[in-house]
């Protein structure tokens, strides 16, 4: 930490309920119309972040509060858009700039209540979008429970970063653990950034690039986990040092959400329901994409055989490495936001495929946080979907684009199987309890 910001840093550790009002308010104006659109929210909030993740703030209450202000922002500007309607054009602000909220507006009607996911991590709509909403009479009831859902997925997206960073510099770390971190992050951005770049570009070959790039990546950490171990003992000991009764249920029902059966019988259903709607190109798509992430998965972890952290009380039976939970989360979700995409400028299409990463991230996430996978296994799961599933849009893409879905298919494919994972989850929680013990 730089030397003048450790009286800072020793002030707000003596005084925690400072830093989380700070936080707290940035969270609520980097959501709130018009505002949120002058103050330099996301490098506010990693840094706030850091400072939460150095000792002050716990994961959980970093977290909680990042939703709370960011939901209360929202909330905000959905008043006044219902307070104002089309009187709001007058204000100060959207009086000298009308192309903020009349890009909004465009957003809005032609994405509906999913304008208010996918402009959630799109910076200049963000503040905009739920002041629109409450302009143009959006149902409260639709508002508040697409919102809670976005701002829970910003919260996790913006402040976990910064938190595992503040984190990671105040533990004691194993020697090596930050060049090792920094190989990983490394690849990781080079594979997100190169994939974006090209498609911002509509590069024809982006999907085959982002295949073979995800593919050298995981290569990579099967010939050489064992040489990241400070890197997997570092993390895995800033997240143990996290753990609470409270968040340990919730991490458990998040984790049951990735479960095999789960997610097997969810990805049955999705192929089915595209089958039926005779979605014939889609159908193959995810069947595979989810087939394959499937047999490489299983082949892989008999092949390596790597041990689980020794950190339950009654240790899993089966290898770690990957993940199987990870793998089979981001092989389902990323089939959805590929899926979603179609049809869509290049910047919608990334940013359906971020929205479909971040409950896969949270799964993965989970199955560190209980001590069931080391980092590599989670990270190794996600390339191994990524590479199975741009692979797989390659091939069933190799002539033409394939189609996007109509929204009589997806108000069909959506509430079906993601209601089947909520029931299957819930029915195998309490098994869960009793499993994830430590």
């Amino acid at each position: 930490m730089p030397e003048w910001l450790a009286p800072l840093a020793r002030w707000l550790a003596d005084y925690p309920q400072w830093l989380g009002l700070i936080l707290f308010l940035a969270a609520c104006l980097e959501c709130l119309a018009v505002v949120g659109l002058l103050i330099p929210g996301t490098v506010l909030l990693f840094a706030l972040a850091a400072l939460a993740g150095s000792g002050i703030l716990s994961l959980g209450e970093t977290l909680l509060l990042g939703f709370v202000g960011g939901l209360l922002g929202d909330l905000l500007s959905y008043a006044l858009g219902r307070r104002y309607h089309q009187n709001i054009r007058s204000l100060r602000g959207l009086r000298n700039h009308p192309e903020w909220l009349v890009r909004a507006e465009l957003y809005v009607a032609r994405y509906g209540v999913a304008s208010l996911l996918l402009g959630r991590f799109i910076g200049p709509l963000r503040p905009m979008l739920p002041l629109t909403a409450g302009m143009l009479d959006m149902p409260f009831g639709r508002f508040l429970l697409v919102s809670v859902a976005a701002t829970a997925g910003w919260s996790m997206a913006y402040l976990l970063p910064g938190w595992t960073a503040g984190a990671a510099v105040r533990l004691p770390l194993p020697e090596g653990f930050w060049g090792e971190a920094g190989i990983v992050l490394a690849a990781l951005l080079l594979l997100v950034g190169g994939v974006m770049h090209y498609s911002l570009r509509q590069w024809r070959w982006v999907t085959p690039l982002a295949a073979v790039f995800a593919a050298l990546i995981l290569l990579g950490l099967f010939f050489g986990w064992s040489h990241l171990a400070e890197f997997d003992e570092g993390l895995m000991t800033v997240i143990q040092g996290e753990r609470s009764p409270i968040f340990d249920r919730f991490m458990v029902l998040v984790t049951r959400t990735g479960d095999y059966h789960t997610q097997l019988w969810a990805a049955v259903l999705l192929c089915l329901l595209l089958i039926l709607t005779r979605q014939w190109r889609a159908a193959a798509f995810a069947f595979l994409t989810l087939l394959g992430t499937a047999l490489a998965n299983g082949a892989l972890k008999a092949g390596f055989a790597r041990m689980r952290p020794e950190i339950l009380l009654e240790p899993l039976d089966s290898f770690s490495f990957p993940s199987g939970h990870s793998s089979a989360a981001f092989a389902f979700f990323l089939t959805l936001g590929v899926l979603a995409g179609r049809d869509q400028p290049p910047r919608l299409r990334l940013t359906w495929v971020l929205l479909a990463a971040l409950p896969a991230t949270a799964i993965a996430l989970s199955r560190v946080y209980l001590g069931v996978h080391w980092p590599t296994d989670v990270i190794a799961g996600a390339l191994l979907a990524a590479t199975v599933c741009a692979a797989s849009l390659s091939i069933v893409q190799w002539r033409t684009p394939m189609n996007t879905l109509s929204p009589r298919v997806w108000w069909l494919i959506l509430p079906a199987t993601l209601g089947l994972i909520g029931i299957l989850t819930l029915w195998t929680l309490p098994a869960g309890m009793q499993l994830y013990r430590y």
